[in-house]
């Protein structure tokens, strides 16, 4: 399969990245055509849409072979489920799949189409393999059964955000940070009110507690720059 495209995004890390996509709709995204790719032509009646499906692939979460169980974070890290009963990375094939709002279609002469969305779960830099529109009379389905991740539906936290700290934040990029903050990045698992926590988002490392439902924001502070290469610079 040939990269398509890649979408930007204001995660750098793995961490803090929403487990599925749509839970927060304030994350913007941009996605980037390959140079092969870049023709108007191909984009052509999508800003039709209001939604579309990225297929794309987990090119910092791969592993040499595969298990045929693995652990999901929301079951505590312990209990095991068949890999084909999750949306872990950790699969034979290394492919994810998000459904996204699409906002606006966008004609740069430079990088060709560009495609603005919301909500999505990928990290800076993801490999899309495909895209397609979403189609609500037939890919939504409100009456499914969602098996153990019901017990996830409804987590969230009260986000205690100190205004001087989250001045430190870009304004375009602070209600989806709350956002963030508030679907708990923590591994389940994980429940030392102690324990300090940081996301790498929009250039910043945000660092956190978390004390029962309640997460507090102790600290920002930019993260370095790194080269092409991912080296700091």
């Amino acid at each position: 399969m040939q990269t398509i495209a890649v979408i930007h995004t204001a995660f750098q890390e793995k961490f803090g990245i929403p487990r599925q996509s749509g839970l927060v709709e304030a994350l913007r995204g941009e996605i980037v055509f390959e140079r092969a790719f870049r023709q108007s032509e191909a984009v052509r009646g999508l800003e039709a849409f209001s939604h579309i499906w990225l297929i794309w692939r987990f090119s910092r979460a791969q592993r040499a072979g595969w298990s045929a169980t693995v652990r999901p974070p929301r079951l505590g890290g312990n209990a095991r489920v068949g890999v084909f009963a999750t949306r872990s990375p950790f699969r034979p094939n290394a492919i994810g799949l998000s459904s996204v709002r699409l906002e606006r279609v966008e004609l740069d002469p430079v990088r060709g189409p560009v495609l603005h969305v919301r909500g999505a779960d990928l990290m800076d830099g993801t490999p899309i393999l495909d895209i397609k529109p979403y189609l609500p009379f037939t890919d939504s389905h409100p009456d499914a059964a969602c098996g153990f991740a019901a017990q996830a539906q409804e987590h969230a936290l009260e986000v205690d955000f100190p205004p001087a700290l989250l001045s430190r934040v870009p304004e375009a990029e602070r209600e989806a940070l709350l956002g963030v903050l508030a679907q708990d990045p923590r591994p389940s698992y994980q429940s030392d009110p102690a324990r300090a926590y940081g996301v790498a988002f929009a250039g910043r490392n945000v660092r956190f507690t978390v004390d029962g439902a309640r997460l507090t924001v102790f600290d920002v502070e930019p993260l370095p720059t790194r080269t092409a290469d991912g080296e700091p610079t």
